[in-house]
């Protein structure tokens, strides 16, 4: 079984950052694929960014230039750095990790909110 902790969620004000980490522990080989999304309330959930093994990212266009993703391969933590937070942010953030066995396992989602 594979287990994953997020945290760094929270409130902040428009302009504002936060970070959100992932650590995934547990029955793992190997990740191949680690992604954050998000689900706004009434909204579906969307895809924010993607980062493989290999360090190269995908950004959904209106976090481009603002979040970054990146990974520890050795922690198996995935992170997103968000800055020049805007209210259209919050939503709760969950992490994605697929593992070389195509498993897929989800987090427990963190708040993140985000005043103007």
């Amino acid at each position: 079984q594979v287990q994953l902790v997020e945290s760094g969620g929270g409130l902040v004000q428009a302009g504002g950052s936060l970070r959100l980490s992932c650590a995934a522990s547990g029955s793992i080989t190997s990740i191949n694929g680690m992604g954050w999304y998000r689900q706004a309330p009434g909204k579906q959930r969307e895809l924010v960014a993607v980062i493989n093994r290999g360090g190269s990212t995908n950004y959904v266009d209106s976090v481009k230039g603002r979040f970054t993703i990146s990974r520890d391969n050795a922690k198996n933590t995935v992170y997103l750095q968000m800055n020049s937070l805007k209210p259209e942010d919050t939503a709760v953030y969950y992490c994605r990790i697929v593992l070389s066995t195509s498993y897929v396992y989800w987090g427990q989602g963190t708040q993140v909110t985000v005043s103007s």
